[in-house]
């Protein structure tokens, strides 16, 4: 059995993209389609490249998140009405708990590192 490189670049080259929807009833505008070029995928750790086309839907985390945004504009709004846009460039951490909703306001491609 061949062991996994101990040093992956950040890359989605050769990896096969999963496309998927948020469901339904958490789409709130538009018909937003996501891809998502997962790298990792070990022991409750994903760490990946993930985009998404325009739309807005409700989210809710049960996990911890980074994202760095590496293109496109975002709008993620929390349970409170407290907006925050993110553009390219910008890093953040999503805590557990988080409810709210993401907008995409022109397609975003984002890396990230979940950890449940």
């Amino acid at each position: 059995m061949p062991h996994a490189p101990l040093l992956l670049p950040l890359s989605w080259d050769g990896v096969p993209p999963e496309t998927a929807r948020p469901a339904a009833e958490k789409v709130l505008a538009g018909d937003p389609v996501h891809t998502t070029w997962n790298l990792e995928d070990s022991d409750g750790l994903y760490c990946g490249i993930w985009q998404s086309t325009p739309g807005k839907w409700r989210v809710s985390y049960a996990e911890w998140e980074y994202i760095r945004i590496l293109q496109g504009v975002s709008v993620l709004t929390d349970a409170t009405g407290k907006a925050v846009t993110l553009r390219a460039g910008d890093s953040w951490i999503i805590r557990p708990g988080f409810e709210g909703t993401w907008e995409v306001l022109e397609t975003t491609v984002k890396d990230y590192v979940i950890r449940l």
